[in-house]
């Protein structure tokens, strides 16, 4: 079968043709790949970035945001069938640590797990995959469309839901059985295509959203935001550090930036009790020169939290699928927005390439659904 390829720490990326998978165990499930996204990681690891090989070999196959269709179970599978709509999800985990033990490899303790595409296991740029059952997510196939964005979307909701439940523990006393988030203003740092999801998200919980960025206003991003009813902010015109001045604070914001300036300054506009989620993973080793006393001062008196969160369990890409479904039946045309180009597998080098202004999500296609 074909498949792109890398070789881990260079640019040599190419079309490679393997051995095609086939299932081995019981438990196991065989899909046609349709789709693949394209993120930043991608592009990293594309340009010489971050990325190992599996084990005993010197190149990986990439691409981690899939969609496929299912070919073949195995006896002892129950949660798929032939012709299922499906994803894969990223992380496997050490097998040694309790979280890892759990399925919550999202959580690992030692650092020693694997990620398609990524860190020492093969990817979904590719015709076939196979992999365990406890690993497949299905996807309704009227969300066929938009089902490609279930991992970014994932990203989202996990941090989202996280956040939530942190705060859920922390006001159960007095605003016990309300959804903290309805009505509060949330920020969204980042309206790239994790941003634009966590807005999606953020707004069919009924937070009041705003976007920040640096774009202009009448471009794709922004005018996406507000068909959803979110606000956007220049970041080139309003400063961050005045936008409590202008705006107000906020009671929630979510980062999707990876800019550790940003990320750093986005804290002087948390408000009281206000919960801060990071996402973003910022590259190079500049130092920052803060000032630690007024930020802790603020963290402390303010009664805050800041919460990083990476990748995302099995249960987060249920909750993203969630999400799919209701932002399809309220916003569907606006949905459809967050996918901005698509290339045959065989012009990977354009998917790769460098982004517009006003892409988001960039995909990669490999199948046709069969009906």
């Amino acid at each position: 079968m074909k498949a792109i390829s890398l070789k881990p720490g260079t640019k040599d990326v190419r079309i490679v043709t393997i051995e095609k998978p086939e299932i081995t165990a019981s438990d196991e499930i065989k899909m046609k790949v349709l789709q693949v996204g394209i993120c930043g990681t991608d592009r990293e690891v594309a340009s010489g970035g971050r990325a190992d090989a599996p084990l005993f070999h010197s190149r990986l196959i990439i691409g981690h945001e899939m969609l496929g269709q299912v070919l073949q179970i195995g006896e002892n599978v129950t949660r798929a069938k032939k012709g299922d709509l499906g994803v894969f999800t990223v992380r496997r985990g050490c097998g040694k640590c309790e979280a890892c033990k759990n399925n919550r490899s999202d959580m690992c303790y030692t650092g020693d797990y694997t990620e398609r595409g990524i860190k020492e296991a093969d990817g979904y740029q590719c015709e076939f995959v196979v992999d365990k059952e406890q690993y497949f997510v299905r996807v309704p196939t009227e969300l066929q469309e938009i089902a490609v964005l279930t991992e970014p979307m994932s990203v989202a909701s996990k941090g989202i839901e996280e956040a939530l439940l942190l705060q859920r523990s922390r006001i159960l006393d007095f605003e016990k059985g309300k959804n903290w988030i309805e009505g509060k203003k949330a920020l969204v740092a980042g309206v790239g295509a994790v941003g634009l999801l966590a807005a999606f998200a953020l707004r069919l919980r009924g937070a009041e959203v705003y976007g920040l960025d640096i774009v202009d206003e009448q471009s794709k991003r922004p005018k996406m935001l507000s068909e959803i009813g979110g606000k956007y902010i220049d970041g080139r015109k309003v400063k961050t550090l005045n936008i409590d001045d202008e705006i107000g604070e906020f009671d929630f914001i979510f980062e999707a930036a990876g800019f550790a300036e940003l990320q750093v300054e986005l804290i002087d506009v948390l408000g009281v009790n206000g919960i801060y989620v990071s996402t973003g993973i910022p590259s190079g080793n500049k130092p920052l020169t803060i000032n630690g006393s007024d930020l802790m001062r603020q963290l402390v008196l303010k009664n805050q939290l800041i919460l990083g969160s990476v990748n995302a369990s099995m249960e987060h890409f249920k909750t993203a699928v969630a999400d799919l479904e209701a932002a399809q039946k309220k916003w569907p045309e606006t949905l459809k927005k967050m996918i901005t180009e698509k290339y045959a597998y065989t012009d990977f080098e354009k998917a790769l390439g460098k982004q517009s202004a006003d892409e988001i999500k960039v995909v990669v296609k490999w199948a046709e659904i069969t009906t």
